[in-house]
């Protein structure tokens, strides 16, 4: 139902009379002040107040205004400072202040600070939060509206004779209206009561008070004393804060009117909330206590449509559509700012069949959600597409709907809940749909719709590897995983059925047309067949390759940690029996996990107690042995190398003796992960520490730290240097351990010195702030020498490609290497610049060493490999590249057989 024609003249009235603000003309348009206390705002007050340069305080504004000017106030940061407006604007042409801002936001001043309107008329404040409340003396037609006032005492007071206050759509904490103020009104407010009363007229003539929803603690939620004749309580929702007493002497009101007031004073269409259970009454009118409405209207002829429930639960649908939309005071818009809206589900019971609300808020057909089904999500252009969108609102009344079918072509605008299209070209497609309301609230839904081209259906599809991301380098990859997507594939209905043959044995059916992702065991070329169906009957299939290959990788550094001692459970290393080791590349607060996307690690491997003289192989779990050796040891000796060896898919690699059995330990000490890490430079051997001509015998228990960021060509700000590292003259046997001076001396070890014979192993070591490392020997004294033959920074020169472990050379087969004699091993990428070679020396006829050099590079005096009669000895090398060979040196000692396994390469990108 809808309001009668004098309801709405009336309400149109309103609007005028009780907002304030006309529009104005063209010719009158007002001009305005900015506010604005934000940094970079370039404010002074000393100025004009333009949008260039604006005030920084508000109270500099209140002084300049004039009539008819607007200030615009910049929301965000709190104002510290009390306001005062002692100026006045003209009749149509007030003086406005508004907050500038996201609506809802307001303009806050400092703490216990507040707004004085004094002496000034033709005002208008708009969204002010202020905890030092509001204070209207000796003022006329002043308007608060959207106000946020509260205070210890009363947060809105009028008073000195003022005239024609309107306070709207404002939160407040106890209003008192004195001191001979007339026609004040407050309307659509929501109002809390404290110690006094929530909203007090004393000696205030005509004051109006609707639409307002009121809460009293003590004395009343309204409460009219003194000469307040001529005042009216309309359409108010009153209800109590708590059921708590209080130190009061008169009991509790709902409304409560003095016999001094009475007189002209009209009450109706309110609605009071608990007056049983909280103890207080509902009316208090001319000294006259009515606890019910019917007593109260029999006595006074007054609240005739009143309401007065017990109990707070369940009553709200009384406020809805009940109201009097032509008592004074009654606004176009509710606290929030929404206008009057007739639930037609409900009775309009209001005056006249009205359907205005009780209390501050009004009643809205509120929309929750809307959801939008497609039924073509995928079909070829030219199919009728429909969408229908399922909304829910508080009232399920009609809304408006907007189809966007995502193509570019105009919306469809309809009250109906569905829309149909025909897509002209081919699209990737949104489809949304945005439901309005009458009050123009919106939600919105969204579905994708794929229009293809019309044709059969085509397999294919691209193969591509899968890589961890800079971005998370966490996150578990293995590696050797590629990606299959079928995406590529012409299907111009919906794929229900996707099969991917890997060839290797595995596949994989899903019920869509997306990506598959796939583990291989082993690097190398895979045929690869994908086969589609479709929901029209349709099949296709397309074969092609994918290569599963490991990736170019950074290194990373990390601090040392054993993650096998085969010595703790008794569990040795067996011929014939692969040990697998887990290498863990995340450290988490619960310990180490293998959860990121390493392609390779570095490891320390010993070999102690063997059984008989016997190698170590260490290779990618779920691969292949591979015919390369790692570790050589002697029987009941130990014997420790550097390894650089590929991940399999598990996160794991594998370790096994070629005879008898013996103790390994494994030490993790950094690894290579694609779009992580370090790149690294490779140099020509340098030797960087030789104790036998500078600082003499590294002794146990007495650590060395040496200097070597900026030395022989290394730069300031490496991470980590390769070296390689001999010891020679040792008194004792012993272990060593080199690790960055920024960390204590791990667990762990790096070379195994004993008495009477040079040995090499090649460590990769962090380098500390202060570009140092530190030499720890643990027992007796040995010289230690160290060559560096690279380092990693994020500026360095190459990235590595780790390879399943291949032989390159073996002089068994071709004749030993003679003393001063170099023998060049090619294999090698073209474009390497770097290797990492396990090198092994045997059937020595006589004490001596190998250096490996860039093929084509000048050989230098370091050493890679210390070779010793009698003895097998293995030493991993990383070392530059020319020309895809290296070189390998053999000194004035005896003759070697040299054999050269490839662990991976290093390339510029």
């Amino acid at each position: 139902m809808r309001p009668t024609r004098a309801s709405a003249v009336l309400l149109t009235a309103g609007l005028v009379s009780l907002l304030g603000v006309p529009a104005a003309t063209a010719v009158e348009a007002p001009s305005t002040l900015y506010v604005n206390n934000q940094d970079g705002s370039g404010c002074a007050d000393g100025g004009s107040g333009t949008q260039g340069v604006p005030f920084c305080t508000i109270s500099a504004a209140a002084k300049a205004v004039r009539p008819g000017q607007t200030v615009r106030i910049k929301t965000g940061r709190e104002y510290p400072e009390a306001v005062t407006v002692d100026r006045s604007g003209e009749p149509g042409k007030p003086i406005s202040f508004l907050a500038d801002g996201p609506e809802g936001d307001t303009v806050t001043l400092g703490a216990a600070k507040g707004l004085t309107v004094r002496d000034a008329s033709h005002v208008v404040v708009r969204g002010l939060r202020a905890h030092g409340g509001a204070t209207v003396s000796g003022s006329a037609d002043v308007e608060l509206d959207r106000m946020f006032l509260s205070h210890e005492s009363n947060s809105l007071v009028v008073g000195g004779g003022s005239r024609d206050v309107r306070a709207t759509r404002s939160t407040l904490y106890s209003v008192r209206i004195e001191g001979g103020s007339q026609r004040t009104v407050l309307s659509n407010n929501v109002v809390y009561g404290g110690l006094h009363a929530a909203a007090a007229a004393v000696d205030a003539p005509g004051t109006v008070i609707t639409n307002n929803s009121l809460y009293l603690d003590c004395v009343a939620a309204v409460l009219l004393g003194g000469d307040s004749s001529g005042s009216s309580v309309f359409n108010n929702e009153i209800g109590s804060v708590h059921a708590a007493p209080c130190d009061t002497p008169a009991p509790r009101s709902g409304i409560a009117v003095s016999q001094s007031a009475v007189t002209g004073t009209r009450s109706d269409y309110n609605l009071v909330v608990g007056s049983a259970t909280t103890g207080a009454a509902a009316y208090t009118w001319g000294g006259t206590v009515y606890r019910d409405q019917a007593a109260f209207h029999a006595a006074t002829g007054q609240g005739g449509r009143d309401i007065v429930v017990d109990s707070a639960r369940g009553y709200t649908e009384l406020l809805v559509d009940s109201a009097d939309a032509t008592a004074p005071g009654v606004l176009p818009t509710d606290f929030r700012g929404y206008g009057h809206a007739d639930n037609l589900r409900v009775p309009n019971t209001g005056k006249d069949g009205g359907y205005l609300d009780r209390g501050a808020r009004e009643s809205q057909d509120l929309l929750g959600r809307v959801a939008l089904t497609v039924d073509q999500t995928w079909a070829p252009v030219g199919t009728t597409v429909k969408a229908t969108a399922s909304a829910v609102s508080a009232w399920s009344g009609p809304l408006t709907y907007r189809f966007d079918f995502g193509d570019g072509s105009a919306p469809v605008v309809t009250r109906e809940p569905a829309a149909t299209h025909v897509y002209a070209s081919p699209c990737e497609c949104v489809v949304r749909v945005t439901a309005v309301n009458d009050i123009k609230q919106t939600v919105q839904a969204e579905q994708k719709a794929r229009a293809t081209a019309p044709g059969p259906l085509t397999a294919g599809f691209a193969a591509r590897p899968v890589l961890p991301s800079a971005e998370n380098p966490k996150a578990f990859v293995a590696p050797l995983t590629v990606e299959i997507d079928p995406r590529t594939s012409a299907a111009p209905w919906p794929v229900v059925q996707t099969d991917v043959d890997f060839g290797d044995g595995t596949s994989e059916r899903v019920t869509s047309l997306e990506p598959v992702r796939h583990t291989y065991k082993q690097p190398g070329d895979h045929k690869v067949t994908v086969t589609l169906k479709d929901a029209k009957g349709g099949s296709s299939t397309s074969s092609g390759t994918a290569r599963a290959a490991y990736a170019a990788s950074g290194y990373v550094p990390v601090e040392p940690a054993r993650v096998l001692d085969t010595r703790t459970g008794n569990t040795p290393v067996k011929a014939g029996a692969a040990t697998p080791v887990t290498v863990p590349i995340v450290y988490y607060s619960s310990g180490p996990s293998h959860t990121a996307g390493a392609t390779a690690v570095v490891l320390n491997v010993t070999v102690t107690g063997a059984t008989e003289d016997t190698h170590l192989n260490v290779w990618p779990a779920g691969q292949q042995r591979p015919a390369s050796s790692n570790v050589n040891v002697r029987a009941g000796g130990t014997s420790s190398n550097t390894v650089t060896v590929p991940v399999g898919a598990d996160g794991k690699v594998s370790a096994q003796l070629n005879s008898g059995q013996g103790h390994v330990t494994v030490d993790f000490v950094g690894y290579y992960q694609p779009n992580a890490g370090e790149r690294f430079s490779p140099i020509t051997p340098t030797r960087v520490v030789d104790t036998r001509t500078a600082g003499g015998p590294v002794r146990g228990g007495q650590p060395r730290t040496v200097k070597v960021a900026g030395v022989a060509g290394i730069p300031q700000d490496v991470a980590a240097v390769a070296f390689n590292l001999t010891s020679t003259g040792t008194t004792y046997p012993t272990h060593v351990t080199v690790h960055p001076s920024s960390r204590s001396k791990p667990i762990t070890s790096n070379l195994n010195p004993e008495p009477g014979k040079d040995k090499s192993n090649q460590v990769i070591v962090p380098v500390g702030p202060d570009g140092t490392i530190v030499l720890d020997n643990n027992a007796g004294a040995t010289d230690l020498v160290l060559d560096a033959v690279g380092y990693y920074r994020k500026d360095g020169a190459a990235l590595f490609t780790p390879v399943v472990p291949a032989r390159l050379a073996d002089t068994r087969t071709t004749g030993k290497l003679a003393p001063g004699a170099t023998t060049t091993v090619a294999g090698l990428p073209a474009n390497a610049v770097g290797a990492a070679l396990n090198v092994t020396a045997t059937d020595t006829t006589a004490t001596g060493f190998l250096t490996v050099h860039g093929f084509g590079n000048a050989r230098t005096e370091a050493s890679s490999l210390n070779t010793r009669p009698g003895e097998t000895v293995p030493n991993h090398v990383i070392t530059p590249v020319g020309d895809g060979k290296v070189s390998i040196w053999n000194s004035w000692g005896g003759a070697n057989h040299v054999i050269t396994d490839l662990f991976g390469y290093f390339t510029k990108g």
